[in-house]
């Protein structure tokens, strides 16, 4: 009986998907990003409700092992949001329980100043310093020639993002990081099947971190993960987004390690319960089964996800070929194949008109943009209004709200970047129709401007 009215609820479901969510959608405006569901989602979503089960569970458990398995990795987590995933992968290194290689107070950690801010956030939570490296014009990628002059005896990781889906050499970038002994973790929270010489993003490095968010390649709502092949490393991240304890139980159970209570640790009584023991200073970054649901049923599609995101991003890049007078299109490297989280733009510094100028006519015209998010982060009143200890490529340390346009210019591609680079959509729900609309407005505009 139990099971007949399950189908029955979700059969009735179904009728009313049918009868709301079916219409095809005509765009008056075209978003830079957007989500993708179907009926599948929400039976997804409504049978774990029909479960009762409030916190992480069944759904939640097939969802890592299957999310691990499409990357090739040992370990998947996954986290309430793609920014807790980085908090997560960054304070896991500063874990006692890693010895000599533990990142401590002051020490240093590689990034770029032209990507979102939770890439940042982490290192300067944890006490660490930011080393800002600059970015290539093209990729928007960080500087590879230019980490390793970066590097001093205190620097002992790189956190970096793969720019909207288009992956950075992490060959080049692991052989640097073998050879001063560094920590790698691959921010792929926007490039969710991206690969370079046929790794995916995320799994080559000591960690990667992803993000589930309505605009990326996969949705759960809010939600991200953390993956990695280091089982030590995988138990610190657990231990972190589990409220920090030792105990590795999943919700619901119980005495898994069969010690629960025949254990001492630290100065606790022998046999204090494992259960409610803490070997790190936590948080509760878990998700919902209901989440873990409506990813499930994204992962299936991601493939054909990736794939119409690589065609969009092709075709568009075709229509505005004949452009290259005035724009800067996406770059990619050999043996890369980048999964587009948006399609970046720059206009040239010659061009008879400005970015600004672009992007408020493409926003009339009903064309969404997006900057390549915080721009030069370095910039921004967080870091301007606070004194945040930093260095610029091989600088001496500085504070951030000191910064002049002296210390700026050590990274002129990023104020590049800044002023003059936007992104547009290629997501799956975008078809010829839209993207060629996109091409059509950019190119009446730069006609404009051009006869002017």
């Amino acid at each position: 009986m139990e099971k007949f009215l399950r189908n029955l609820v979700k059969f009735t479901a179904k009728i009313y998907y049918n009868a709301v969510f079916t219409k095809k959608k005509e765009f008056k405006y075209i978003p830079a990003s957007g989500k993708l569901l179907d009926i599948k989602e929400l039976e997804n979503m409504i049978d774990a409700s029909l479960d009762m089960w409030l916190t992480s569970g069944r759904f939640n458990d097939k969802f890592e092992t299957e999310f691990a398995k499409y990357l090739g990795v040992k370990h998947a987590l996954t986290t309430n949001s793609g920014s807790s995933a980085n908090l997560l992968a960054l304070s896991a290194l500063t874990s006692s329980k890693l010895g000599d290689r533990r990142l401590k107070h002051g020490d240093e950690v590689i990034t770029v100043a032209a990507g979102f801010p939770t890439t940042v956030n982490p290192i300067i939570q944890n006490g660490l310093v930011p080393v800002f490296v600059d970015c290539e014009i093209g990729t928007y990628n960080i500087d590879v020639s230019k980490i390793e002059q970066a590097v001093t005896d205190r620097t002992k990781a790189v956190f970096i993002a793969h720019t909207l889906g288009n992956m950075f050499e992490i060959d080049k970038i692991k052989d640097i990081a073998n050879r001063h002994s560094l920590w790698i973790i691959e921010d792929s929270c926007d490039a969710l099947g991206a690969e370079f010489k046929g790794q995916k993003s995320g799994t080559t490095g000591d960690i990667g971190t992803y993000s589930f968010y309505p605009a990326h390649h996969i949705t759960m709502g809010e939600g991200g993960a953390v993956v990695t092949n280091n089982t030590e490393l995988y138990k610190i991240i657990m231990s972190m987004r589990d409220w920090g304890r030792d105990c590795f139980c999943k919700p619901g159970t119980d005495n898994t390690c069969k010690k629960r209570f025949s254990m001492q640790l630290g100065n606790l009584p022998f046999g204090y319960d494992h259960k409610y023991t803490y070997s790190h200073f936590g948080y509760n970054l878990k998700i919902t089964d209901w989440q873990a649901a409506c990813a499930l049923a994204q992962l299936e599609k991601l493939p054909l996800f990736i794939e119409k995101r690589q065609k969009n991003a092709k075709y568009l890049a075709e229509k505005l070929s004949d452009l290259t007078d005035y724009l800067i299109l996406p770059e990619v490297k050999d043996h890369a194949s980048s999964s587009w989280f948006g399609f970046l733009i720059s206009v040239k510094p010659e061009a008879p008109f400005s970015k600004q100028q672009l992007v408020e006519y493409l926003e009339k015209n009903g064309v969404g943009t997006r900057q390549l998010f915080a721009g030069n982060i370095l910039r921004q009143p967080v870091f301007v209004d606070n004194s945040v200890k930093l260095r610029i490529n091989d600088s001496e340390p500085m504070l951030s709200n000191a910064l002049t346009e002296e210390d700026y210019k050590l990274l002129p591609n990023t104020d590049f970047i800044m002023n003059n680079t936007f992104w547009v959509g290629v997501y799956p729900a975008l078809g010829k129709t839209e993207l060629d609309k996109t091409s059509s407005v950019i190119h009446d505009f730069i006609m404009s401007e051009k006869n002017s």
